[in-house]
């Protein structure tokens, strides 16, 4: 099964990396470029690092986004 995001930006198929979210046409997991971001590399050492787009990363910033929007989150209590 494959499902295409974000105007066919980024693909889940479960053949490719696991199912896990991938930039179209590459085997670039999102995971990869969100985490290189998080880990202070600027948009342009991403680009060089992985042969990607400044779209493809704007893409992968806006599923991140969506992924976090629609998070549910539950508090936990303290413990007594």
């Amino acid at each position: 099964m494959t499902t295409n995001l974000l105007n066919n930006a980024i693909t889940i198929d479960n053949k490719i990396q696991h199912g896990k979210p991938i930039l179209t046409g590459t085997r670039i997991p999102i995971a990869i470029v969100i985490g290189s971001l998080a880990g202070g590399m600027s948009y342009e050492e991403v680009m060089e690092e992985y042969g990607v787009t400044q779209e493809q990363i704007l893409a992968s910033l806006a599923y991140f986004s969506e992924l976090l929007n629609n998070e549910i989150i539950y508090p936990m209590e303290k413990p007594s």
